[in-house]
């Protein structure tokens, strides 16, 4: 029977790479799901807030926006992975962790899918000439270990900044100490009398990442870094930091 599933949920995630962009009836509750390491389970709410039934399905990858549900493997599980959902109606997707092991001193990244397939139509419309659409919505989940020892909500406060060379000029390169990954919404210096602003980017767990700027010049050390970061809750936090020698 899951072979089964998987094949058609593969049917459909082939179908939904096909088509072009729609907007979705059925909406997510959440930009993100944090995954606590203490726990064994969570859940992420769905509504149908269109007038027509809907086919959803659901799985998890790490990373690959192609991925299928056949082809995936990844440590957690999604029940149910396949189901209609009725106009109006809510639906919750419990998201169990199997206990495979991930790194005990920082997050861990995978993708959460939801598919959604309009109803044949029937009736009149059975002969009409309409286009639908599969629409995907695809949203960061968040392995999150338990016991680390930086609060997520103060994490940007450590990030670093410097001018680095990038190639094509420069670039600005933030280091991130901490155990979380941290996702940009926006980032901004005035360089030369010049406003430069990145709108999006994340940076790894203890890694870097070069957010190219152009027209970006060497700054001298202390020249401030104001940004923003997509917290646990989706919404936006504001922060300040400042270039480094």
């Amino acid at each position: 029977m899951k072979d089964s599933v998987r094949a058609f949920g593969a049917g459909l995630v082939a179908l939904c790479l096909t088509l072009g962009s729609a907007s979705a009836s059925v909406v997510v509750g959440g930009t993100r799901v944090v995954f606590p390491g203490d726990k064994g389970e969570t859940t992420l709410r769905l509504n149908n807030e269109g007038d027509e039934p809907a086919l959803v399905q659901s799985w998890i990858d790490r990373g690959d926006p192609k991925s299928t549900p056949d082809k995936v493997d990844v440590p957690f599980l999604i029940t149910p992975p396949l189901f209609r959902m009725d106009a109006h109606k809510g639906q919750s997707l419990r998201i169990v962790y199997t206990q495979e092991a991930l790194p005990a001193d920082r997050e861990s990244l995978f993708w959460l899918n939801v598919l959604e397939v309009p109803p044949k139509p029937t009736g009149e419309r059975a002969n009409a000439n309409i286009l639908q659409f599969a629409v995907r919505t695809r949203i960061k989940l968040f392995y999150r270990p338990a016991n680390l020892n930086v609060d997520p909500a103060k994490a940007p406060e450590q990030l670093t900044w410097k001018v680095v060379a990038d190639g094509q000029g420069n670039a600005l390169q933030v280091t991130n100490p901490t155990p979380y990954y941290i996702t940009f919404s926006e980032v901004t210096v005035v360089a030369g009398g010049k406003t430069l602003t990145v709108d999006s980017g994340m940076v790894d767990p203890k890694g870097t990442l070069k957010l190219s700027m152009p027209g970006l010049t060497a700054l001298p050390a202390g020249t401030a870094v104001t940004f923003s970061t997509i917290n646990d809750f989706g919404a936006a936090s504001n922060f300040k930091g400042e270039v480094r020698s």
